[in-house]
């Protein structure tokens, strides 16, 4: 019953990954100063973020659901823990305290809208895609209310460290990328959860039947990754040190191109947080290049746009192949048992 669960396709992450090598060693040649120890440093910082959501997204994705209030979400969060380390310290909290309150505060309320979301999915069996985009313009509504459109400044110098810090050179939003990527992989490679978010991706009856709660696990995993894009929105307010309505906008085509791009299905059940991984360096070195070679940022999203759609064009084709393949064997069993009869 299980057999979608050959959730990893070696031959899309050693294809993903080969041409990873080769843009690499073109850009070496073509754009000054990326082969660098600082410059590849420099593209996990600048994907961390958006990385870190990835890891989420993919598990959204691969249970067959999708949330667009990505970039809504981060900017909501970030301006949430501003503002409640700011009104804590008028209150006469001490910043570490209040600092350490604004964080939980953003976790847990980032972990609630995803469960919302699932919840409505579940009771009304609404398309998550209606659900978070409507949930992305009310989140960006509430960022500005709660900012009244200025940046909220509230945080002790410290605060910086996560976002902007370094440990032993290392970036610690790198760090914090590869922390969150062993997690979240070992978590849909190791456990029943993860089989069971295959499974459900898969044929979400046949699951239903198994016995595996499909609600319980949509909410989990819906809740997890809003929780992720809350971690991002945190850290973006400690980069800038500021909590800003404006931040991330667009990110939920970034996060869904990687996702994509790594082989995840847009139909659910197949997918890895491995070939994710891929995809988020392949987008950040995509970038990191263009800008190196002083390629105008709008042709930039134009190169970004072609690879979704050549990797969901891929994606199809190769569905398509596999069911077809399918049919063709359940039509010569037909003919056999039609023979033998």
């Amino acid at each position: 019953m299980l057999e979608w669960i050959s959730k990893n396709n070696p031959f899309k992450k050693q294809m993903l990954l080969s041409i990873l090598v080769m843009l690499c060693l073109f850009l070496s040649f073509t754009a000054p100063g990326f082969f660098t120890i600082d410059n590849f440093l420099n593209v996990l910082r600048n994907t961390s973020m958006q990385g870190i959501i990835a890891f989420g997204m993919t598990m959204v994705m691969i249970a067959g659901e999708i949330d667009l209030s990505v970039g809504s979400t981060v900017a909501f969060t970030g301006c949430l823990t501003a503002w409640i380390v700011k009104a804590l310290l008028a209150l006469g909290v001490g910043a570490p305290l209040a600092v350490c309150c604004g964080i939980l505060g953003a976790l847990t309320v980032g972990y609630l809208l995803g469960v919302f979301s699932a919840s409505v999915r579940n009771r009304f069996n609404v398309p998550t895609f209606i659900i978070t985009l409507a949930l992305m313009t009310a989140l960006s509504g509430f960022a500005n209310l709660i900012t009244g459109g200025f940046p909220i400044v509230p945080f002790p110098m410290w605060f910086n460290f996560i976002g902007g810090g370094y440990v032993l050179g290392i970036p610690v939003p790198a760090i914090m990328l590869v922390v969150v990527f062993f997690i979240v992989n070992f978590i849909m490679t190791s456990t029943t959860f993860g089989r069971a978010v295959y499974a459900i991706g898969g044929n979400m009856e046949a699951a239903r039947l198994s016995g595996i709660k499909v609600a319980n696990i949509k909410m989990a995993v819906m809740g997890l990754t809003s929780m992720l894009m809350a971690v991002a929105g945190i850290m973006v307010s400690s980069q800038i040190m500021s909590g800003t309505a404006s931040t991330a906008r667009g990110w939920e085509l970034d996060v869904i191109s990687a996702v994509v791009i790594g082989g995840t299905s847009m139909n659910g059940g197949s997918g890895s947080v491995k070939g994710t991984f891929i995809g988020v360096i392949f987008l950040g070195v995509v970038v990191n290049g263009m800008t190196l070679m002083n390629i105008n940022e709008y042709w930039q999203y134009v190169v970004k746009g072609f690879l979704i759609l050549g990797a969901v064009l891929l994606n199809v084709v190769q569905e398509n192949r596999k069911l077809n393949s399918v049919a063709d064997s359940k039509n010569d069993n037909n003919i056999k048992s039609a023979v033998i009869g």
